[in-house]
């Protein structure tokens, strides 16, 4: 949230005139969680999803997660997350990762809201605990997906979501392309990492909203379609995926 503090108005106005209906504001501990709400609060069209990020597994005490529940009760939050297992950097022990990640998973069931989930370098466990701590819920989203095709075919399998972002775009993302030219169209969300992973011609810069038309244009290419028309079905996908509280419902 920091990376946008000095121009967040002029990066809302570029995200709405790019054609972007709605966006989706995500925390990673509890005072981003709050600006996330906060923010959200304040614009029409940003959402909110609350969650201790993997890093950060360690921070999630009783009272922590007593707050989550709380700020993930505000009618602006559509979701949890993200949450999940990091095994690239390992920032908080690996079975405070799991534990973080079932407890959230456990929130997300009594309150009804779909999840979104990061796994670097975890695709097993993550699999795994989503097998064992995930039936049931409202949605599953594999944000930044990085795995191979037999972990794509089992998440379709399971009715999950994969969310696809700038690293579409990169030279080496051979696998991905792959596994998306025969992706069932229900189930691909585009979303960004702002302000991180920005699609090529932006590498090395910082990534934002306004630049997933870029995305979109990658996968019309591989879809034999168009830009307009991969962006349709994946803003149908999202509001699938994120439920009622999207689409100004309640409950």
């Amino acid at each position: 949230m920091a990376d946008f503090d000095t121009d967040r108005p002029a990066v809302l106005a570029r995200a709405r005139s790019a054609g972007l209906g709605a966006l989706i504001a995500v925390g990673y501990d509890l005072p981003s969680s709050r600006q996330a709400i906060d923010l959200a609060e304040r614009e029409s069209d940003v959402y909110a999803c609350v969650a201790i990020h993997p890093h950060h597994a360690a921070d999630l005490t009783p009272t922590a997660l007593t707050e989550l529940e709380e700020l993930a009760s505000r009618p602006k939050v559509v979701g949890i997350g993200e949450i999940g297992l990091d095994y690239y950097r390992n920032l908080s022990p690996r079975d405070a990762q799991e534990a973080a990640f079932r407890a959230q998973l456990h929130l997300a069931h009594a309150l009804r809201l779909p999840v979104a989930i990061h796994d670097r370098e975890a695709h097993t466990d993550t699999m795994r605990i989503l097998s064992e701590d995930a039936r049931g819920l409202r949605a599953v989203v594999l944000h930044c997906f990085s795995g191979d095709g037999a972990m794509a075919a089992e998440a379709w399998s399971r009715g999950y979501f994969i969310g696809v972002g700038g690293p579409l775009t990169y030279p080496n993302a051979g696998t991905l392309r792959e596994i998306l030219t025969g992706a069932p169209r229900d189930r691909v969300l585009l979303e960004t990492d702002a302000p991180y992973l920005p699609p090529t011609p932006h590498r090395g810069k910082r990534n934002e909203p306004a630049y997933l038309r870029l995305v979109a244009e990658r996968l019309a290419a591989l879809w034999n379609s168009g830009p307009d028309s991969v962006a349709e079905a994946a803003a149908r996908n999202t509001c699938r995926a994120f439920g009622g509280r999207l689409r100004g419902e309640r409950g």
